[in-house]
C-alpha cells in the first residue's frame, strides 16, 4: 500500500517477506510509549542504502518512526528457543524487540529494521522490554567498529533516549533508558529453527527454509538441492564470519545458538569486548564463569552451533548431507583467517609455507610478549619503510620485545618481502594502513566516551569516537 506521508522512513516501499509466513512464526505486539524522544544517534551512512538523501531526513523523521513508532505497519515480536550455555531453553523469543519492517536495499538486499528496548512482549518473562542507554551506546561503537574493520555486521540506524530510569543489576542505577533500531540482513536466528523441531513442526520448517533461501541464499534458490546447498552455504559464511571476529580480535561473549543469524551476520552485542593483547582464555561476559565463550574458543562454539542446528535441519535435511557439509568449516575458517591476518601484516593473496609460518610466529610473539594486539598491527602500519627490503634489523626497530624470537620473526618477515616485486613494496605499506587504524574499541574507550555522558550529558565524545571508527583513524 502506497503511504503519503512526508517522513521518507514511512515512505519506503516495506515488504512483508516475514509476515506473510503466517502468524505461526511470530506475535504482532504494540511500541512503549516513551516520555521523552531525544535522538541521540542516526546513521547518515546507511541513508543511501535505502535510497534516501541525508539531508532530506530529518531528525523528527527518525523520532516519528523509531521513537513513538507511528506508522500501518504490524509489529512482530518473533518467536525462537536456543541453547544458552550449553542448555536448551524454550522460553525465549524477542523479549524487548520486535521486527518493524523489512525494506529492499538500492543493492537488491532485503534487509530488516529490528528494535531493541521498545517495550515489553509476551517472550519479555520478568524483563521491563527496556534498553539501558549504555547498552545502546554500546552496541552503535560495536557495529561501526566491526563494520569497518571489515567485518559481516548488523548496524545501528538510530539510538533515542526515551527519559524513564531503569534499575539493572550491571550498571549503576537507576540508569537512563533508549530505544534503538538496527538495520541487518535478517532476524531469523538459528533458534528460530530449532523452536521447530521442538513443537515438531515438519511444515513451518519447510516454509521458513524456503523463505531463507529465496530472501538471503538466493545463489541456490534454483538447485535441485537447495536445502543442502544453502546448509553448505550457510557453513562457509558463519566459518568466514568467525575467522573476521578472530582478526579484529573480538569477543563476542554470549554465543548461544539465539544470537547466530541463519544469514552468517554478526549481531546482538551485549557484553562484548576487544582483546587488549592475543590471549585465547580472554573472556567477555563477567558472567561467563567457565571460559565457554572465551575469545579463543569462538571458532569451535560456531561449529558446534552448526552441528546443533543439523538436529533441526535434519527433519527436511539428510544428516548424512549436513555433516559432509559441516567437515569443511575447519578448512574454510583456516582459509578466511590466515587471508585476513595476511592482510594485517600488509599481504594480499599470500599462501605459501613462510606465510603460515610468519602467521604461526607473530601469534607466538603476541601471545609471549603480551604487546597489545591492536598496538602491534598498528604500529607495523607506522613504521613501515621501503628499508624494510633491504636490511631486517630496520623491521619495527623501535619495538622492543626481548621477551620473544624477535629476531626470527624480522627475518622471515624480510624474507617475504624479498620474494615480492620491489613495486609491491607501495601496497603493502597501504594495506597495512587500511587494515589497522589506530582507534581500538577497548573498554577504557568506552568508558572515556561514557562518563562524559553519564555525568556531564556531553556527548561530543562519543560522537567524535563514532567519527574516529567510522574514518579508521
Amino acid at each position: 500500500m502506497t503511504q503519503t506521508s512526508p517522513n521518507p522512513f514511512l515512505n519506503l516501499d516495506y515488504e512483508p517477506a516475514l509476515e506473510l509466513l503466517g502468524d505461526d512464526y511470530f506475535d504482532e505486539v504494540s511500541a512503549a510509549e516513551f516520555p521523552q524522544h531525544i535522538l541521540r544517534f542516526r546513521n547518515d551512512r546507511l541513508l543511501p542504502k535505502l535510497g534516501l538523501n541525508p539531508e532530506s531526513v530529518h531528525d523528527s523523521h527518525f523520532i516519528e518512526a523509531f521513537g513513538k513508532f507511528q506508522g500501518i505497519r504490524p509489529f512482530l515480536a518473533l518467536r525462537y528457543h536456543g541453547y544458552q550455555f550449553g542448555e536448551y531453553n524454550p522460553f525465549l523469543g524477542d523479549g524487548r524487540g520486535f521486527l518493524y519492517g523489512q525494506v529492499r536495499g538500492v543493492d537488491g538486499q532485503l534487509y530488516d529494521f529490528g528494535t531493541k528496548g521498545s517495550g515489553k512482549t509476551p517472550y519479555s518473562r520478568n524483563g521491563d522490554g527496556r534498553l539501558t542507554l549504555k547498552g545502546g551506546i554500546r552496541e552503535v561503537l560495536a557495529a561501526e567498529a566491526l563494520h569497518y574493520l571489515g567485518v559481516d555486521t548488523s548496524r545501528c540506524l538510530s539510538l533515542i533516549e526515551t527519559g524513564e530510569a531503569l534499575w539493572r543489576g550491571d550498571e549503576p542505577s537507576p540508569t537512563r533508558s533508549s530505544v534503538m533500531v538496527r538495520m541487518s540482513r535478517s532476524h531469523i536466528r538459528f533458534g528460530t529453527f530449532e523452536r521447530l523441531r521442538y513443537i515438531q513442526r515438519r511444515d513451518l520448517m519447510h516454509t521458513l527454509l524456503d523463505c531463507v533461501i529465496d530472501c538471503y541464499y538466493r545463489e541456490v534458490a534454483n538447485s535441485e538441492n537447495r536445502y543442502v546447498e544453502f546448509y553448505a552455504e550457510l557453513v562457509k559464511r558463519v566459518a568466514k564470519l568467525v575467522a573476521q571476529w578472530m582478526a579484529a580480535g573480538f569477543c563476542h561473549g554470549v554465543l548461544n545458538t539465539d544470537n547466530m543469524s541463519i544469514t552468517g551476520e554478526s549481531f546482538d552485542y551485549g557484553p562484548y569486548a576487544f582483546i587488549p593483547t592475543y590471549n585465547p582464555l580472554f573472556t567477555a561476559a563477567y558472567f561467563d564463569y567457565g571460559g565457554r565463550y572465551s575469545y579463543g574458543n569462538q571458532p569451535y562454539i560456531c561449529r558446534s552451533n552448526l552441528e546443533m542446528l543439523q538436529l533441526s535441519l535434519s527433519m527436511v535435511i539428510p544428516l548424512s548431507e549436513l555433516e559432509k557439509s559441516l567437515a569443511s568449516f575447519d578448512e574454510y575458517y583456516y582459509i578466511y583467517y590466515h587471508q585476513l591476518m595476511m592482510n594485517k601484516l600488509g599481504f594480499d593473496n599470500l599462501s605459501t609455507p613462510e606465510s603460515k609460518e610468519l602467521l604461526e610466529k607473530t601469534i607466538e610473539i603476541l601471545q609471549e610478549t603480551e604487546i597489545g594486539y591492536h598496538d602491534f598491527f598498528y604500529e607495523l602500519s607506522q613504521q613501515f619503510n621501503y628499508g624494510w627490503r633491504e636490511d631486517s634489523s630496520l623491521i619495527l626497530e623501535n619495538l622492543k620485545l626481548p621477551k620473544a624470537d624477535w629476531n626470527s620473526w624480522r627475518r622471515l618477515y624480510h624474507h617475504i618481502l624479498n620474494q615480492l616485486p620491489i613495486e609491491e613494496m607501495e601496497k603493502i605499506g597501504d594495506r597495512l594502513r587500511y587494515y589497522n587504524p589506530k582507534t581500538a574499541l577497548l573498554r577504557p574507550a568506552i568508558e572515556s566516551v561514557w562518563e562524559p555522558i553519564a555525568y556531564e550529558d556531553n556527548w561530543e565524545p562519543f560522537y567524535d569516537l563514532v567519527r574516529r571508527l567510522q574514518a579508521k583513524e
